[in-house]
């Protein structure tokens, strides 16, 4: 380390170099991260680009609940046995 880029042998300017510098860097980086968290919750456009993935899990769903009623019909209401 040498001593203009850290260390007790820094002056107050370079201090504050060194703090705006930081400063921006992070700005940049919330901003970034902000665009990625918009476009990742935007869950209509994901909707879009993954429609037939959507249609598949949908239908599945469907199946499973429906099976899921059936199952839980045939235990409250009991089959009835035929004579």
């Amino acid at each position: 380390m040498s001593a203009t880029t850290s260390g007790p042998g820094r002056s107050p300017e370079q201090i504050r170099d060194s703090i705006e510098a930081n400063r921006r860097q992070l700005a940049v980086s919330v901003d970034r991260l902000h665009g990625e968290v918009v476009r990742l919750a935007d869950w209509r456009s994901q909707l879009a680009r993954h429609q037939r993935e959507a249609a598949i899990g949908a239908a599945v769903t469907g199946f499973v609940i429906a099976g899921g009623v059936a199952a839980i019909g045939g235990i409250l209401f009991g089959r009835r046995k035929r004579s």
